[in-house]
């Protein structure tokens, strides 16, 4: 990264460039890296695991509703119903929005032309931000960097400025 492209991003896309509370402008290389670790196979596999202990769950409470008798079934039989119904629409959801997720991460691989390595179907997040994590680690290092030069010369300005100030006497 040139720095001459550095000063551009600092001066241009940062109100507080050259200052002490200048906030660094892309995500962090930590919450990259910890981007790269995830895969969608493990969070399918989770769902796929609460879809089964919840039709067990299920299963366990229509076998104690059929044994019980009227008088012992409520309120057990509302409360769990009212619990097998929300878990069921909660479950329903994170899986369209894994789903969901999923494909805008594919978009979004096509978009940056990022190809799948050899052996794999499809672009893994691990592929995809292990890129990432490196350009923002060096970045980050350039940013702070140019960040601090800045900071240096904004001080050298002031400095000067205050040594032409002149003081006039007071004339009474």
């Amino acid at each position: 990264l040139s720095r001459s492209a550095l000063v551009w991003v600092h001066s241009n896309l940062q109100s507080d460039a050259g200052r002490e509370t200048c906030i660094y402008p892309l995500p962090e290389p930590q919450d990259l890296f910890q981007a790269s670790q995830m895969k969608f196979e493990d969070f399918q596999r989770d769902l796929r695991k609460l879809r089964k202990d919840l039709n067990a769950c299920s299963a366990e409470t229509e076998k104690v509703c059929k044994v019980s008798t009227e008088d012992n079934l409520q309120p057990f039989k509302d409360k769990m119903d009212e619990f097998l119904s929300q878990a069921k629409t909660e479950l329903d959801t994170q899986e369209k929005q894994l789903a969901d997720t999923q494909k805008i991460f594919l978009e979004l691989s096509v978009f940056f032309s990022v190809k799948p390595k050899a052996g794999e179907k499809e672009v893994s997040p691990n592929t995809f931000f292990s890129i990432w994590h490196e350009f923002s680690t060096d970045f980050k290092e350039q940013w702070k960097k140019e960040n601090k030069l800045m900071l240096q010369e904004r001080y050298y300005c002031i400095c000067q400025q205050k040594a032409n100030w002149s003081i006039m006497p007071n004339e009474d």
